[in-house]
């Protein structure tokens, strides 16, 4: 597959899970990719050998999503390590969950900081290294668009936030050839929600098809939304969820 030959590609949080799932997705699809991380180096350094196992260049950046300065950092980073910007998917994120009452407001700031704030500010910084046929691609929530149990206010708050900035921002850079759109896993079998976990149960039992996703199900969706096949696509969300909002 080339249909990302000779794109440049940026992914927060690319370490592991979705993220990591995409980089690779990417990088078999042509592109070079860039990614960060905050914590998991050794694993960043596996996904960076892997993409240069197909051919590609690819790159870790070390970026504490909750830092502004590391988020902007992270994104010049790219571009100078890349020679430009084609792609940018804004995946970084973090959950808290737990009812109103046990809230923090460190656990509402550490939210928005990650959750929102980092995909705004890593956007603004990556719209002034994108050219025609640009594309910013969001990882939100199928929780974004409807809350189907109790504990999820914050994490869903956050990620709803997300479907107006993309909409937002699609018209914004429209006019400059950027596409702008969002996709919204549901239970997808990483290390932070395992297919195997205490809660997989009463989460298949709220989809239409009852079993978790895999990475690579997110990672298919973003590869053709950077491509040039979705060029006419543009604030718009795709949930990837077993049917859990239908």
């Amino acid at each position: 597959m080339s249909r990302l030959s000779g794109k440049r590609a940026l992914v927060t949080g690319g370490s592991r899970g979705i993220g990591a799932a995409i980089a690779l997705r990417l990088a078999q699809e042509g592109a070079d990719v860039a990614l960060t991380y905050e914590r998991s180096a050794d694993k960043a350094a596996e996904i960076v050998r892997a993409i240069e196992a197909l051919g590609r260049k690819g790159v870790a950046i070390a970026a504490d999503s909750a830092d502004v300065a590391a988020v902007k950092g992270g994104v010049e980073k790219a571009v100078s390590a890349l020679g430009g910007l084609d792609i940018l998917v804004n995946n970084a994120g973090i959950w808290r969950g737990g009812p109103v009452s046990e809230w923090t407001l460190e656990d509402i700031d550490a939210t928005l900081a990650v959750n929102v704030r980092a995909v705004v500010v890593a956007s603004q910084a990556a719209s002034a290294h994108l050219g025609e046929g640009g594309r910013i691609i969001s990882i939100g929530s199928c929780l974004a668009e409807r809350v189907v149990e109790q504990g999820a206010t914050l994490y869903a708050m956050s990620k709803a936030a997300l479907i107006g900035f993309t909409k937002g921002l699609a018209r914004d850079l429209g006019p400059r050839g950027i596409t702008v759109n969002i996709v919204h896993p549901g239970s997808t079998d990483t290390d932070m929600n395992p297919a195997a976990g205490a809660q997989a149960d009463a989460q298949r039992a709220k989809m239409a098809i009852p079993r978790y996703g895999k990475p690579d199900d997110i990672a298919g969706m973003v590869a053709y939304l950077a491509s040039e096949e979705a060029r006419f696509v543009t604030g718009a969300g795709f949930a990837i969820d077993g049917g859990v909002n239908t």
